[in-house]
């Protein structure tokens, strides 16, 4: 396996030995999955938002948004949610505005795409409300839609947002406009995530156990640079390295491997990262790093991986690990704050500090 350097100015992940001031947890009172950090930029009285969505089984859920300040020492060992609001069924995902201009539009998918905007301070008048600003049905021929799976923002273009459905389609809005700018029949069967990587390109991956990338100058055709080993085995989720478009990482359905891919190299993976002892739920490429990824999953571990130049006929280990409570489900790393990794668990959020 051959991992170059893609020649961005990088910053490696390393052990924080500091105790007192490595893990931080907010406890819900509903099971969380969704979670998405902000990009709102110091000196904002507010330095970080995190917002958090709850998954019940019922019409009736809610997101909290939690507000800290990422460089201070004295970060609460508990978060008190300054904004809360309705959502109608648990969001599969949360987003932020990727444009630090806009850290008050959030992004959240199930039933719809749906844009809320969040007011600018929490800290002076608690009177202000999350308002929704718009709901966006992707059905040509139905005021219902099929349930959305995930989405992606366009950080090239941030008036585009890819959703992926169980309808076997993948939708391109233009959220400004609030209009579908283009619509594919993406996979056979129910497609699990999107990710762009360039302005208009997007992979996806779906319960055919196929990852496949789109261009939008062509739109008729797409490539096929993975298929799952066994037959319609479902991919649940996909990662494109923003520092390194070459690279992609995906998760099979009740795998414990996490399956490194070059998109130059299409079919055969560059690695296969197999020390998790249960499913791994969630990948995050490490937004500092190219070399480094983060994995979670059903045996409570929170994995960070350094993938070698060269590989190692053993395997690779992981150099980091943390043991959570319970199962991880969920994984963010934070973009403007690399230092903070955020895991979801039960109804528990926790912030390592890595």
């Amino acid at each position: 396996m051959q991992m170059e350097n893609s020649g961005t100015q990088e910053s490696h992940p390393k052990p924080n030995n500091n105790n007192n001031g490595t893990i931080f947890t907010y406890e819900s009172s509903f099971p969380i999955y969704a979670m998405a950090f902000s990009w709102l930029p110091a000196p904002n009285p507010i330095h970080h938002r995190l917002a958090v969505g709850s998954f019940l089984e019922e019409y009736n859920n809610k997101i909290d948004i939690l507000s800290f300040d990422p460089t201070s020492e004295t970060l609460p060992a508990s978060f008190e949610p300054s904004f809360s609001f309705p959502h109608p069924y648990p969001p599969t995902k949360l987003m932020f505005h990727p444009s630090p201009t806009r850290p008050d539009l959030l992004a959240s998918s199930g039933d719809f795409l749906r844009l809320w905007e969040i007011p600018e301070s929490d800290n002076q008048d608690r009177k202000k409300a999350v308002e929704p600003r718009s709901v966006l049905n992707n059905s040509k021929s139905s005021e219902f839609c099929a349930p959305l799976t995930s989405f992606d923002w366009n950080e090239a273009e941030p008036r585009r947002i890819g959703t992926s459905s169980i309808d076997t389609t993948c939708t391109v809005w233009d959220v400004e406009r609030g209009v579908v700018e283009t619509q594919l029949i993406a996979h056979d069967k129910e497609v699990y995530d999107i990710a762009w990587g360039e302005a208009g390109v997007f992979a996806s991956v779906s319960a055919d156990g196929s990852v496949r990338i789109f261009d939008l100058r062509d739109k008729e055709h797409s490539t096929i640079i993975y298929e799952s080993p066994q037959p319609d085995t479902p991919l649940l989720r996909l990662a494109w390295n923003k520092l390194d478009l070459r690279y992609m990482a995906t998760i099979l359905m009740d795998s414990s491997k996490i399956v490194i891919l070059d998109i130059r190299s299409p079919t055969m993976p560059v690695a296969e990262l197999q020390r998790h002892r249960a499913s791994v739920n969630a990948i995050a490429w490490a937004p500092q790093s190219s070399r480094h990824i983060c994995s979670v999953g059903d045996d409570s571990q929170a994995l960070i991986w350094e993938l070698p130049t060269v590989a190692d006929p053993a395997g690779i280990d992981p150099t980091m690990a943390y043991s959570a409570g319970s199962e991880i489900n969920q994984l963010q790393w934070s973009s403007t704050q690399p230092d903070w990794i955020a895991i979801a668990f039960g109804n528990k959020m926790q912030l390592l500090r890595v």
